[in-house]
Order: structure tokens, then sequence, then C-alpha cells
């Protein structure tokens, strides 16, 4: 087995960071990815822009561990005071885009395959996939791999969670809604108001709470986001459309709570996706009392990330802070990465035993 891994990491991170990697444009960062592991003497595949590998002794007679986590990352916001593609160090802190969410995690999970790339006899096998388009949860990320990989019986997901195990991640269901109503003339009564019709719909999405509540991820959230209607001061609208962004605990599944809300509502829905369903596992998951057993923490997060789109048990957790994910000027310290990776092989060497 390799040793060592942290500088490594660490020179790759920094080369992820100072390569743009948009959603859906990652083709040179997938070609980084992919010439490290070669120059580490994996043998990789590469569907599109996901590079995945097995370990160098995969035995399809055994279970399968699958090590993921994406390369891509969200533009740069405005509030951005230093240059987000340039890798800066600076008291302990490496700065630049993909830093944090999830850089850190990827070269983390990268080092832990490498390290038992080369090991005999484990309990599991390893694949790794390192993949796309995770940040707009795209066609063409982990959902376009999946069907490529060998059977996976647990996942582990590489995502800012302070080295805490996620053991539930809430879903997520966008909901696009027009209220329907007749146009005319301000000046005149009109009792189908588009606008009016759509704040009742949206004052029962305030106020009503689904009854079943999670201990990891507390209540169902409904929230809306965006509103549009009308074009000038004296017509009113026929039609007033607005966004419902839904967060999900593991109670429920999105078709059930769509059909409540179409249910209570009297404007026109249209889910934009079923598939981002909350995904949970439990405590007594082997992996989950590895981690438990080095004293690691649980808990539920509230973000969403691939783990929704992986149709296995998985966990979510990697070095470096949630919190920081798509804000100005991010982050990851150093001695976060170099304590995960540390992590990572600590426990697999528990699980693989």
């Amino acid at each position: 087995m390799k040793a060592n891994h942290y500088p490594k990491a660490l020179d790759l991170l920094q080369a992820l960071i100072e390569t743009p990697s948009f959603s859906d444009e990652e083709e040179v960062t997938a070609s980084l990815i992919e010439a490290w592991l070669t120059e580490e003497g994996i043998k990789t595949n590469r569907l599109r822009n996901n590079i995945w590998a097995v370990n160098k002794h995969f035995n399809a007679s055994k279970p399968s561990v699958l090590l993921n986590s994406h390369h891509d990352t969200v533009k740069p916001n405005k509030g951005y005071s230093i240059d987000p593609f340039k890798a800066k160090i600076e008291n302990g802190k490496l700065y630049g885009l993909g830093s944090n969410d999830a850089g850190g995690c990827l070269v983390a999970l990268l080092a832990l395959f490498n390290h038992y790339y080369s090991a005999e006899n484990l309990s599991h096998n390893l694949i790794l996939a390192a993949t796309a388009e995770e940040e707009n949860s795209g066609p063409n990320g982990i959902t376009v791999l999946l069907p490529h990989l060998p059977e996976i019986s647990f996942a582990l997901v590489g995502e800012p969670t302070q080295m805490k195990m996620a053991i539930a991640e809430k879903g997520l269901m966008v909901i696009d809604a027009v209220a329907k109503g007749v146009s005319g003339h301000a000046a005149h009564e009109n009792t189908e108001n588009a606008i009016y019709k759509a704040m009742q719909d949206i004052q029962w999405i305030e106020h009503f709470q689904f009854p079943l509540e999670s201990d990891l991820l507390g209540m169902v959230k409904m929230t809306v986001t965006q509103i549009q209607a009308g074009e000038q001061h004296n017509v009113v609208p026929a039609d007033c459309h607005f966004v419902i962004d839904v967060r999900v605990n593991e109670c429920y599944q999105n078709k059930a709570l769509f059909a409540v809300i179409d249910q209570h509502t009297n404007s026109e829905l249209k889910a934009r996706s079923f598939r981002l369903n909350s995904s949970s596992i439990g405590r007594q998951h082997a992996f989950v009392k590895c981690g438990l057993s080095l004293g690691l923490s649980t808990y539920g997060s509230p973000t969403l990330s691939d783990q929704a789109l992986i149709n296995c048990p998985s966990l979510k957790m990697g070095p470096g802070n949630s919190s920081r994910s798509h804000g100005a000027d991010e982050f990851l310290e150093l001695n976060e990465l170099e304590e995960g990776i540390n992590t990572y092989i600590k426990l697999f060497e528990n699980f693989l035993k």
C-alpha cells in the first residue's frame, strides 16, 4: 500500500481549482484526474466527463463499495475579492473555487482509492467515480455512469461535512405553478385575478405542515422562491407563475408529497423531477458502526448531493464545511484535507477487514 498521499492530493486539488469546470464543461478537469490516476499506476475508464476505476484485484464475487465525488463547480458569485481560479495558500487555508465543494473531498477519496488500489484479500471491492454535473443534477453525471458500473452494495459520497457522517439527506422537488385568471382592465371589477388566486395557494404553502417529522432532518420545508405576473400597471394578468422549492425528509417520497400539494392548491402544478428523493442509512449498517467506533458523529444533512441518485445504502462524508459552499472566497483548511485523507484510510482499514 502507498503512504503519504497528502502532498500529491494537494497538488491535484490546486490544479483542479485553476481549471474552470462548470457543470457540463468539465472536459479538462476530467482529463487531469485521468492523468493523475494513470501516473499512479491505476487503470482508468472514461464515460463523457466521468472518470472511474476499480481496484486492481477486483473480484466479482465480493460486494463493492462506490467512492464518489464530483469535479464540477458552480460559477463564482460576484462577491469574490480574490481570483476564484487561483489556488492561493494563506494562513493554512487553500483558497479557490471548488476547494471546499467538493475538490477536497474528491482528492481525499482519490487518495483513499490509491492507498488500497493494489491491496489483496479485501472484504469488498472498491469502485472510484469522479463525476460531472453534480451541481446541476445533470443527465451526464452519476446518472449516466451508474449503469456502466459493477453492482454496488454501498456508496460513500464525498461532500464537505467536517468529516461527520451524514446518515440522512433531504431530497428536493421543484414545482412550477401557474394560477389561472381572466385578463381585464384594472379599473373594472375582476374576480378572477390570477395574482390573488396565486396568493391563496401561496398562503397555504406558507402555513401547511406535513405531519411526519424526522429525528435527523426535521420537517418537510416548502418555500415559494420565484413569482412572475403582469406586464403593465393597468392590466389584470391572466396568469401568475410561481416556483415552489420543497425540501423532503426521509419520511416521504416526492411523488406522494406532490399529490398532497396538488390536492390542496388550485394552481396548475408541474414537478420538474421526482428523482431527487431523500436518502438515509441505518445506524446499524457496518460502515456507520465502523465510523462510530472511531468517534465520528452522525447528523442529517439539509443539502442535496448525488447521493439522491444512487439506489443503494449510502453515506455522505468529507473534509470541509458545507456552509462555505457556493460562497465568495471559498476555501479549505489544509489540515482538513490531511485529516480527511487519514480518517478515510483509518475508516476503511476497519471496514475492509
